[in-house]
């Protein structure tokens, strides 16, 4: 493809994209499509010759669209959002432009030193502490998804424990925390029996303080080693939010590594009267989490792992074979990234994050978060005030978990008709929901926070969840 050819067909996907984005609210939000329908609409063997580009574009109108469920759409309030942004888009076609392998600082500073600039400024807006950045002892990193920053920060805990999983190293968690700690325990060389389940308060559903305690006491007192404890703000599930603080000291008692997860909420901290879910952060915290691309209006993957001292990271990733060393390294004056992650090699995700946070600037970022959570509260009210919904106490982000009350039914069958009338819903294409168990009840998930949902997206939402449940009560099925 010539240079002229590329920016003809630049231009025509670049306006694809852009009349996608238009036109979102009038798709239907979750893909109608069976098993298998996508693969069977294209040829089952590659071509021998090469196609025009607009055969590509072609295809992905009459094939690959109707396979899409649109993250983006106004009515997803399903999971957690997955935001894309007109910056970050441009942001990640430059990076591909580019093409570079930031794998070393010698490979291309500018991937490095835009990276620790950008991690460094990010840490600033959320009001993390000075140890965080990378002009300190510590320093930030991003990260594919948290699942992968939270296997790296484990094995920097491994190391600062000891280093030798078989020496019956232990790591707490609790129900509530996301399962990427246990995958990432097995990864690690732990096995299952070395990954402790901590209790959690039955209203709150936080991790308990005074049971950790009592487990890692138990443990030491049976040889064990507690390496890491990892404390949640923000629970898949339903947000709930770990005492870091109260966590913090029991680690601190026992010289053991907390990581903070944030992944989904730690972004919310841009904005000064949500701080506070960070109390205990900046005294406690050997690392933290939090993905821009959840609800940063930063397209995915780009997760930000930062942590308070760096050397055990790189004491337990750094490998140097000859063809990697080079004078900029062997100086001691850079950072190598490829010392902070698992894999080698590494994309430029930085000029995506730097595109958004030039572009929106600190109160744009704000005015988004500020938005969503006004609506999840707005929609909040609405599901209180009728007597036929149940609504959990707690949410403080852009998350509502609520049910529909069926009086009339046993537990189990109102959990079943709870997840019939989620699947009529979602069906529908108007919206999408998911849906969560907290004790012996399903749950309903609104989460609130695509780039385009405005208020009347959420009343129309709310419209359809009680005309189902009209008809459901109405005419049982």
């Amino acid at each position: 493809m010539s240079a002229e050819e590329f920016r003809k067909h630049g231009r025509q996907v670049v306006d694809w994209i852009a009349d996608y984005l238009a036109t979102l609210e009038s798709r239907p939000v979750r893909s109608p499509v069976r098993p298998g329908e996508v693969r069977d609409a294209l040829p089952a063997h590659p071509p021998e010759h090469g196609e025009p580009f607009e055969n590509v574009l072609a295809d992905l109108d009459r094939v690959l669209l109707p396979g899409i469920t649109h993250w983006q759409h106004p009515s997803f309030f399903a999971y957690f959002p997955a935001n894309a942004s007109g910056p970050a888009i441009l942001g990640d076609l430059l990076s591909s432009g580019l093409g570079a392998q930031g794998m070393v600082w010698a490979t291309s500073p500018a991937c490095t030193e835009l990276e620790s600039l950008v991690v460094d400024w990010l840490a600033e807006l959320l009001g993390l502490p000075e140890r965080f950045r990378t002009d300190s002892v510590g320093g930030g990193v991003i990260q594919d998804t948290a699942s992968s920053a939270s296997l790296v920060a484990l094995l920097a805990a491994l190391r600062h424990a000891g280093g030798d999983p078989a020496r019956r190293c232990t790591v707490y968690v609790s129900a509530e925390t996301h399962s990427s700690l246990e995958k990432a325990a097995r990864i690690a060389g732990l096995g299952t029996h070395q990954v402790r389940a901590v209790g959690v308060d039955s209203r709150t559903l936080a991790m308990d303080p005074v049971e950790l305690a009592d487990l890692m006491a138990a443990d030491v007192e049976a040889g064990a080693v507690p390496a890491m404890v990892c404390a949640t703000i923000g629970t898949t599930s339903t947000t709930a939010i770990d005492p870091v603080a109260r966590i913090g000291e029991v680690c601190r008692a026992y010289g053991v590594w907390l990581h903070v997860d944030a992944a989904y909420a730690g972004v919310s901290a841009i904005c000064p009267e949500l701080r506070w879910i960070n109390d205990g952060v900046a005294e406690y915290a050997d690392s933290y989490v939090t993905n821009p691309h959840k609800w940063l209006l930063t397209n995915f993957d780009c997760s930000v792992l930062w942590l308070a001292d760096r050397t055990p990271l790189i004491e337990a990733l750094s490998i140097l074979p000859e063809y990697l060393r080079n004078a900029a390294s062997a100086s001691g004056e850079v950072i190598d990234y490829r010392d902070w992650q698992i894999p080698l090699g590494r994309r430029f995700r930085a000029l995506k994050l730097w595109s958004v946070i030039r572009w929106y600037g600190a109160e744009g970022l704000r005015e988004h978060i500020r938005k969503d959570v006004a609506l999840a509260g707005e929609f909040a009210g609405l599901a209180a005030a009728d007597r036929r919904f149940e609504v959990r106490a707690d949410h403080p982000f852009g998350l509502v978990c609520f049910r529909p009350v069926w009086p009339d039914l046993s537990t189990e069958d109102a959990n079943t008709a709870t997840l019939a009338l989620l699947e009529r819903l979602n069906a529908s294409g108007a919206l999408y929901l998911s849906h969560t168990k907290v004790g012996e009840n399903v749950l309903l998930r609104m989460a609130i926070g695509a780039p385009g949902t405005e208020r009347r997206h959420v009343h129309d939402a709310w419209e359809a969840i009680r005309a189902e449940v009209d008809v459901a009560t109405t005419h049982p099925r």
